[in-house]
């Protein structure tokens, strides 16, 4: 029977393999529906109430397709809603979440050099911020400032900003970046579960009453989509920064994570002048260029460097259990001699500038805080070292599987 680890990592795996699946419906349709909308074009034949259609072709075949404002004269028998893939990409994201950073809140959430939290309580702040920023920001949407999107949009970027930076004061980077993606999912996700279908079912019902619709809710629920099509790539790059610690292991995190917005931006504003048809803003690309250069010289500030007392301090009751377990001198010792070239401040092997997913393995601290990766990673299988580049034994493989077990075993008792 699979211990509690590789249940665990295997439940990681399962939800983050949904998580992508739900996503690439969901942005693939996000991008579909805001190309085909400024693409739109007149005819003299449309019917009444159509604003404008468009032909396509796909797989062999040839679309007509037509949009109304706000509804057709008469509601058709059949209805496509184009929701489930927004819902199942935020709750299965959550679900991620739950998995890795709440049940591995020590090691991946808190910080213990920035905020000595307890799990419960770093988690009650990650929850609250979810709920917190979804409430500012759709209080500031039902404000006078709808009336100014640009405006809107500058104040909403203010407080990303904002947000970047207190993210990583209180939890580690690669968590601060996680949490700045999951609060913009999270307006994403509620933007369709709470304004624009709830809207479009509004015109619904108006329709099969007999009412004629207002077109506010139309006007609305585009303002919503327009944030969520802006906001889509830096969520993408966000969510895979955890890979990647040049972006949020760096001195420069909140900085770093501020520009990919902006880029955000720069990148969408040229894909959606072309689809409207009113040119191609190649300068777009230059400034984006530009920000991404900018991220590349940030992240070379040089990573954060952790008081050696503040890395001793990480070790919380879990990882005690592993220091003090047997083989662990011996466990140590292979750690030491075959991983961490890599897994350092500075790390020694050619072309490796920052420790791969900001794991590092130069103390007796460290290693028995990263028990659980060892374990999977180097223990039970063999993807670390990478291609066995330091020559890593079978019989160390399997000393890291006894340690871990037996620690196991002596927290259980």
């Amino acid at each position: 029977m699979p211990n509690s680890a590789v249940i665990w990592d295997w439940a990681s795996f399962a939800a983050r393999w949904l998580h992508v699946i739900t996503a690439i419906a969901w942005i693939g349709s996000s991008f579909y529906f805001i190309a085909l909308d400024l693409g739109l074009r007149k005819a003299a034949d449309l019917p009444e109430g159509a604003h404008g259609e468009e032909w396509q072709v796909h797989g062999g075949g040839f679309y007509h397709i037509r949009k109304y404002l706000v509804a057709p004269a008469a509601l058709p028998e059949h209805l496509t809603w184009f929701k489930w893939e927004s819902y199942w990409t935020w709750v299965s994201g959550f679900a991620l979440l739950c998995i890795v950073y709440y049940g591995h809140a020590d090691l991946y959430l808190i910080d213990q050099s920035v905020w000595a939290a307890e799990s419960w309580q770093a988690i009650a702040v990650s929850l609250g911020s979810l709920a917190l920023g979804w409430t500012v920001y759709t209080l500031a949407c039902r404000s006078p400032l709808a009336k100014s999107p640009t405006l809107l949009m500058v104040l909403l970027y203010a407080a990303l900003v904002a947000l970047a930076w207190g993210f990583t004061q209180i939890f580690t980077g690669r968590a601060a970046f996680l949490h700045l993606g999951a609060i913009t999912a999270t307006i994403m996700s509620a933007n369709v579960f709470m304004v624009i279908i709830p809207n479009q079912k509004v015109v619904v019902a108006d329709l099969k009453a007999g009412r004629t619709p207002d077109a506010k809710y139309g006007a609305i629920a585009k303002l919503r989509s327009t944030h969520n099509n802006y906001l889509t790539l830096p969520v993408l790059f966000l969510m895979l920064s955890n890979h990647y610690p040049l972006a949020f292991a760096t001195e420069y995190n909140w900085i770093i994570a501020s520009l990919v917005f902006l880029m955000g931006v720069t990148i969408r504003h040229f894909f959606n002048s072309m689809h409207a048809r009113k040119g191609q803003p190649w300068w777009t690309w230059g400034l984006t260029a530009a920000l991404f250069l900018a991220i590349v010289w940030l992240s070379t500030a040089g990573p954060k460097s952790v008081p050696e007392d503040a890395a001793e301090a990480v070790m919380g009751p879990a990882a005690m259990q592993f220091a003090s377990s047997d083989h662990f001198e011996e466990v140590t010792y292979a750690v030491m001699g075959r991983c961490s070239m890599c897994h350092a401040e500075e790390p020694a092997w050619d072309g490796i500038v920052a420790a791969p997913k900001g794991v590092l393995l130069e103390t007796e601290a460290q290693i028995a805080s990263h028990a659980r990766e060892i374990y999977l990673q180097a223990g039970l299988s063999h993807a670390m070292p990478p291609a066995n580049v330091s020559y890593m034994e079978p019989v160390e493989r399997q000393l890291i599987v006894t340690w871990y077990e037996d620690g196991r075993r002596g927290a259980v008792q």
